[in-house]
Protein backbone atom coordinates (compact mmCIF):
# COMPACT_ATOMS: atom_id res chain seq x y z
CA UNK A 1 0.00 0.00 0.00
CA UNK A 2 1.50 3.56 -0.91
CA UNK A 3 -0.03 6.85 0.25
CA UNK A 4 -1.15 9.12 -2.47
CA UNK A 5 0.66 12.57 -2.82
CA UNK A 6 -2.77 14.25 -2.12
CA UNK A 7 -2.50 12.84 1.48
CA UNK A 8 0.77 14.10 1.95
CA UNK A 9 -0.84 17.59 0.42
CA UNK A 10 -3.30 17.74 2.98
CA UNK A 11 -1.07 16.85 6.32
CA UNK A 12 0.76 20.24 5.07
CA UNK A 13 -1.97 22.63 4.52
CA UNK A 14 -3.26 21.41 7.92
CA UNK A 15 -0.05 22.19 9.36
CA UNK A 16 1.67 25.44 7.59
CA UNK A 17 -1.69 27.43 7.82
CA UNK A 18 -0.44 28.58 11.39
CA UNK A 19 2.37 30.25 9.64
CA UNK A 20 -0.34 32.34 7.69
CA UNK A 21 -3.09 32.98 10.20
CA UNK A 22 -3.01 37.01 11.18
CA UNK A 23 -2.81 37.07 14.51
CA UNK A 24 0.86 34.69 14.02
CA UNK A 25 3.26 37.89 14.87
CA UNK A 26 0.87 39.13 18.05
CA UNK A 27 0.86 35.53 19.29
CA UNK A 28 4.05 35.13 19.53
CA UNK A 29 5.01 38.82 20.26
CA UNK A 30 2.73 37.98 23.53
CA UNK A 31 5.33 35.48 24.81
CA UNK A 32 8.18 38.02 24.30
CA UNK A 33 9.36 37.16 20.94
CA UNK A 34 10.00 40.40 18.02
CA UNK A 35 8.63 40.13 14.53
CA UNK A 36 7.17 37.68 12.24
CA UNK A 37 10.16 36.34 11.34
CA UNK A 38 11.41 35.64 14.65
CA UNK A 39 8.08 33.74 15.34
CA UNK A 40 8.18 31.38 12.58
CA UNK A 41 11.88 30.31 13.11
CA UNK A 42 11.19 29.90 16.85
CA UNK A 43 8.50 28.42 16.43
CA UNK A 44 8.99 25.66 13.76
CA UNK A 45 12.47 24.93 15.30
CA UNK A 46 11.40 24.77 18.87
CA UNK A 47 10.28 20.83 18.75
CA UNK A 48 14.38 20.51 18.58
CA UNK A 49 14.75 22.62 21.92
CA UNK A 50 16.94 25.83 21.41
CA UNK A 51 18.85 25.25 18.37
CA UNK A 52 21.55 27.33 17.06
CA UNK A 53 21.24 28.82 13.74
CA UNK A 54 23.48 26.36 11.41
CA UNK A 55 21.15 23.94 12.60
CA UNK A 56 18.00 25.82 11.39
CA UNK A 57 19.72 26.71 8.16
CA UNK A 58 20.33 22.87 7.63
CA UNK A 59 16.89 21.74 8.73
CA UNK A 60 15.03 24.21 6.96
CA UNK A 61 17.07 24.24 3.84
CA UNK A 62 15.39 27.03 1.78
CA UNK A 63 16.27 30.13 3.52
CA UNK A 64 18.93 33.12 3.17
CA UNK A 65 21.54 32.15 6.84
CA UNK A 66 21.26 35.95 7.53
CA UNK A 67 17.56 35.75 7.73
CA UNK A 68 18.03 32.84 10.45
CA UNK A 69 20.73 34.82 11.77
CA UNK A 70 18.79 37.66 13.08
CA UNK A 71 16.38 35.56 15.13
CA UNK A 72 18.15 33.09 16.47
CA UNK A 73 19.42 32.73 18.51
CA UNK A 74 18.11 35.53 20.02
CA UNK A 75 14.89 33.96 20.47
CA UNK A 76 15.50 32.10 22.91
CA UNK A 77 16.60 34.39 25.83
CA UNK A 78 13.79 36.58 25.10
CA UNK A 79 10.70 33.58 25.03
CA UNK A 80 11.11 30.51 27.17
CA UNK A 81 10.60 27.36 24.97
CA UNK A 82 7.48 26.27 26.71
CA UNK A 83 5.67 29.42 26.34
CA UNK A 84 6.63 28.92 22.47
CA UNK A 85 5.46 25.68 22.44
CA UNK A 86 1.90 26.75 24.03
CA UNK A 87 1.48 29.78 21.85
CA UNK A 88 2.23 27.41 18.57
CA UNK A 89 -0.74 25.12 19.56
CA UNK A 90 -2.87 27.46 20.66
CA UNK A 91 -2.33 29.47 17.17
CA UNK A 92 -2.81 26.37 15.34
CA UNK A 93 -6.01 25.73 17.16
CA UNK A 94 -7.51 28.96 16.71
CA UNK A 95 -6.25 28.57 12.83
CA UNK A 96 -7.65 25.45 11.77
CA UNK A 97 -10.69 25.05 13.90
CA UNK A 98 -12.95 26.99 10.99
CA UNK A 99 -12.08 24.59 8.35
CA UNK A 100 -12.96 20.78 10.59
CA UNK A 101 -16.76 21.74 10.70
CA UNK A 102 -18.09 18.24 9.52
CA UNK A 103 -14.90 16.41 9.77
CA UNK A 104 -14.36 13.52 12.72
CA UNK A 105 -12.11 15.41 14.68
CA UNK A 106 -10.91 12.81 17.23
CA UNK A 107 -10.80 9.80 13.99
CA UNK A 108 -8.10 11.76 12.43
CA UNK A 109 -6.15 12.87 15.38
CA UNK A 110 -6.55 8.80 16.08
CA UNK A 111 -5.43 7.95 12.58
CA UNK A 112 -2.88 10.05 12.27
CA UNK A 113 -1.09 9.68 15.87
CA UNK A 114 -1.59 6.04 15.45
CA UNK A 115 1.15 6.19 13.00
CA UNK A 116 3.64 8.07 14.43
CA UNK A 117 5.57 4.99 16.62
CA UNK A 118 5.80 3.59 12.72
CA UNK A 119 7.69 6.24 11.41
CA UNK A 120 11.28 5.28 10.48
CA UNK A 121 13.30 8.73 11.90
CA UNK A 122 16.84 8.73 10.95
CA UNK A 123 17.83 10.96 9.16
CA UNK A 124 14.93 13.04 9.75
CA UNK A 125 15.67 15.59 12.27
CA UNK A 126 12.49 18.23 12.15
CA UNK A 127 9.85 15.30 12.49
CA UNK A 128 11.87 13.39 15.29
CA UNK A 129 11.71 16.25 17.10
CA UNK A 130 7.54 17.02 16.39
CA UNK A 131 7.04 13.09 17.36
CA UNK A 132 9.00 13.96 20.55
CA UNK A 133 6.95 16.54 21.88
CA UNK A 134 4.19 15.95 24.18
CA UNK A 135 1.25 15.09 22.62
CA UNK A 136 -1.85 18.01 23.40
CA UNK A 137 -5.41 16.21 25.29
CA UNK A 138 -7.41 18.10 23.05
CA UNK A 139 -8.37 16.00 19.68
CA UNK A 140 -7.95 19.22 17.65
CA UNK A 141 -4.15 20.10 19.14
CA UNK A 142 -3.21 16.45 18.69
CA UNK A 143 -4.44 16.17 15.36
CA UNK A 144 -2.44 19.45 14.74
CA UNK A 145 0.91 18.07 16.48
CA UNK A 146 0.96 14.52 14.24
CA UNK A 147 -0.21 16.48 11.12
CA UNK A 148 2.80 18.97 12.04
CA UNK A 149 5.19 15.40 12.48
CA UNK A 150 4.18 14.20 9.04
CA UNK A 151 4.68 17.38 6.99
CA UNK A 152 8.00 17.68 8.32
CA UNK A 153 8.95 13.72 7.71
CA UNK A 154 8.18 14.79 4.01
CA UNK A 155 10.06 17.98 4.39
CA UNK A 156 12.75 16.41 5.59
CA UNK A 157 12.94 13.39 3.19
CA UNK A 158 12.31 16.24 0.66
CA UNK A 159 15.77 18.32 1.62
CA UNK A 160 17.36 15.37 1.77
CA UNK A 161 16.35 14.29 -1.76
CA UNK A 162 16.92 17.93 -3.08
CA UNK A 163 20.99 17.82 -1.35
CA UNK A 164 21.65 14.79 -3.36
CA UNK A 165 21.11 16.08 -6.15
CA UNK A 166 23.17 18.84 -5.93
CA UNK A 167 20.76 21.95 -5.30
CA UNK A 168 21.21 24.70 -2.80
CA UNK A 169 18.28 26.54 -0.36
CA UNK A 170 18.48 29.36 -3.60
CA UNK A 171 18.33 26.95 -6.43
CA UNK A 172 15.65 25.16 -4.88
CA UNK A 173 13.61 28.40 -4.60
CA UNK A 174 14.39 29.73 -8.35
CA UNK A 175 13.23 26.41 -9.43
CA UNK A 176 10.03 26.45 -7.58
CA UNK A 177 9.29 29.75 -8.80
CA UNK A 178 9.79 28.74 -12.34
CA UNK A 179 7.95 25.71 -12.34
CA UNK A 180 4.72 28.14 -10.43
CA UNK A 181 5.08 25.88 -7.41
CA UNK A 182 6.02 29.03 -5.37
CA UNK A 183 4.26 32.01 -3.90
CA UNK A 184 4.53 35.60 -4.96
CA UNK A 185 7.64 37.68 -3.77
CA UNK A 186 9.40 34.43 -2.63
CA UNK A 187 12.81 35.82 -3.17
CA UNK A 188 12.18 38.24 -0.71
CA UNK A 189 10.19 36.04 1.52
CA UNK A 190 13.03 34.00 2.25
CA UNK A 191 15.80 36.36 2.08
CA UNK A 192 17.89 36.20 -0.46
CA UNK A 193 19.31 39.04 -2.22
CA UNK A 194 19.18 40.16 -6.28
CA UNK A 195 22.48 38.61 -6.65
CA UNK A 196 22.36 35.07 -4.92
CA UNK A 197 19.17 34.58 -6.79
CA UNK A 198 20.70 35.33 -10.51
CA UNK A 199 23.90 33.20 -9.35
CA UNK A 200 21.10 30.67 -8.74
CA UNK A 201 19.22 31.33 -11.78
CA UNK A 202 22.48 31.12 -13.79
CA UNK A 203 23.43 27.92 -12.23
CA UNK A 204 20.33 26.14 -13.04
CA UNK A 205 20.41 27.38 -16.86
CA UNK A 206 23.92 25.93 -16.99
CA UNK A 207 21.76 23.10 -16.03
CA UNK A 208 19.52 23.29 -18.69
CA UNK A 209 16.81 23.47 -16.28
CA UNK A 210 15.76 26.97 -16.76
CA UNK A 211 15.77 29.23 -19.76
CA UNK A 212 16.81 32.59 -20.78
CA UNK A 213 13.78 34.29 -19.55
CA UNK A 214 14.27 32.14 -16.26
CA UNK A 215 11.12 30.23 -17.67
CA UNK A 216 11.31 26.50 -16.54
CA UNK A 217 12.19 24.28 -19.82
CA UNK A 218 11.16 20.44 -20.50
CA UNK A 219 14.34 19.29 -18.51
CA UNK A 220 13.39 21.40 -15.66
CA UNK A 221 10.23 19.82 -15.25
CA UNK A 222 11.75 16.06 -15.89
CA UNK A 223 13.59 17.24 -12.96
CA UNK A 224 11.08 18.51 -10.79
CA UNK A 225 8.99 15.60 -11.69
CA UNK A 226 11.76 13.26 -11.05
CA UNK A 227 12.73 15.08 -7.18
CA UNK A 228 8.76 14.97 -5.81
CA UNK A 229 9.11 11.67 -7.35
CA UNK A 230 12.33 10.69 -5.13
CA UNK A 231 10.38 12.12 -2.04
CA UNK A 232 7.58 10.26 -2.51
CA UNK A 233 10.00 7.15 -2.89
CA UNK A 234 11.92 8.26 0.30
CA UNK A 235 8.91 9.42 2.84
CA UNK A 236 6.86 6.30 2.32
CA UNK A 237 10.21 4.40 2.60
CA UNK A 238 10.01 6.57 6.23
CA UNK A 239 6.37 4.93 6.87
CA UNK A 240 5.83 1.31 8.00
CA UNK A 241 2.64 -0.78 6.76
CA UNK A 242 0.89 -0.72 9.82
CA UNK A 243 1.32 2.97 10.07
CA UNK A 244 0.81 3.37 6.43
CA UNK A 245 -2.42 1.05 7.24
CA UNK A 246 -3.20 3.95 10.16
CA UNK A 247 -3.10 6.77 7.93
CA UNK A 248 -4.98 5.21 4.41
CA UNK A 249 -7.58 4.70 6.97
CA UNK A 250 -7.69 8.59 7.48
CA UNK A 251 -6.63 9.83 4.49
CA UNK A 252 -10.07 11.06 2.90
CA UNK A 253 -10.93 12.71 6.50
CA UNK A 254 -7.43 14.91 6.16
CA UNK A 255 -8.09 15.29 2.45
CA UNK A 256 -11.63 16.88 3.34
CA UNK A 257 -10.36 18.57 5.80
CA UNK A 258 -7.65 20.54 4.27
CA UNK A 259 -10.30 21.63 1.36
CA UNK A 260 -12.26 22.87 3.58
CA UNK A 261 -9.21 24.73 4.82
CA UNK A 262 -8.69 26.27 1.24
CA UNK A 263 -11.98 26.77 0.78
CA UNK A 264 -12.90 28.78 3.87
CA UNK A 265 -9.93 31.28 3.22
CA UNK A 266 -7.49 29.76 6.03
CA UNK A 267 -4.78 28.76 3.54
CA UNK A 268 -3.41 31.74 1.25
CA UNK A 269 -1.24 29.57 -0.51
CA UNK A 270 -4.25 27.82 -1.98
CA UNK A 271 -2.48 24.34 -1.43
Amino acid sequence: MILRRSFWHAVETIHHVVYFAPDAKATFEQVGLKGTWMGYFASRSVALGTPGPEVVIAAFHGFAPRMVHRALPSAWAMASRDDILEARYELARRTIAPGFEGVDVPALATGLQSALPGLQLAGRPLAAGHVGLPVPEDDLGALWHAASALRELRGDSHVAVLTAAGIDGVEANVLAVAAGLAMTGQQQLRGWTDEEWEAAAARLRDRGWIDAADAITEDGIAARTQIESDTDRATQAAVSAEATRHLASVADLAVQASKQIVAAGIDPTGH
